[in-house]
């Protein structure tokens, strides 16, 4: 089996979903910012987060392709797992829309809150009702055409969805406490503008770590989903 890797920043790669998708049987592939058409019909495709909009497909010609790409793959019904960009570009395709959300950015460690029909799906079965994730996006969709909701924070209501045979995640299962740090360090800056106390933001860390487990076995879960 295949899965392909649709990534968009050099910093962001699978993390802690590498390991469960070799162990699920996946030969992975990657393309940086790109999409090949004989790729379409992959057992997989995991598009990955990047710090670009889905409305920025003028600036970003490539995210006009992945769009056409993903529609594609909606409707042949194969399945897609997008993260972060990655959701908001496969909620677009399946017919939602990408708006700057009204309550600004969202970084941090903070809880997700699994719905009764997120708790119900085969990815997320198990689990208690709320799960430490990492959080770094200010964009959010509309609800998706025949989507199911899985997750909403208090900030956002669409946090995940699954829509067909694929899932979206807007927040980061796949990140490390420590790579996540990494982030914080890397953009120290532009969070201080945004008048983020990195103090505060690096307390969450502990937090991320502890929950370490619990993500790896809710990445587990969803690629057994996305396999069936």
């Amino acid at each position: 089996m295949r899965a392909v890797v649709v990534q968009h920043e050099e910093h962001e790669g699978l993390g802690l979903l590498e390991k469960p998708l070799k162990d699920a049987g996946y030969a992975l592939t990657t393309h940086f910012r790109s999409v090949v058409h004989r790729d379409l019909e992959a057992e997989l495709v995991v598009v990955l987060g990047g710090s670009m909009s889905v409305a920025a497909v003028d600036q970003h010609p490539f995210l006009r392709d992945e769009l056409a790409f993903l529609t594609e793959r909606l409707a042949l019904g194969l399945p897609t797992l997008g993260v972060c960009l990655g959701a908001q570009l496969l909620a677009t395709a399946a017919g939602a829309t990408v708006t700057r959300g009204k309550n600004g950015l969202e970084v941090g460690v903070a809880p997700v809150r699994w719905t009764k029909q997120g708790l119900e799906d085969p990815a997320v079965q198990g689990l208690p009702p709320k799960s430490v994730m990492a959080h770094w996006h200010e964009d959010t969709w509309s609800p998706v055409p025949d989507g199911v909701l899985l997750a909403s924070t208090d900030r956002y209501t669409q946090q995940a969805f699954r829509v067909g045979k694929s899932y979206g995640l807007q927040f980061h299962a796949e990140l490390t406490a420590d790579a996540y740090g990494e982030w914080l360090t890397r953009d120290a800056e532009l969070l201080e503008l945004d008048g983020r106390d990195l103090t505060e933001l690096r307390a969450g860390l502990p937090k991320l770590k502890g929950a370490e487990a619990q993500n790896v076995l809710f990445l587990e879960r969803l690629v057994k989903a996305l396999t069936r």
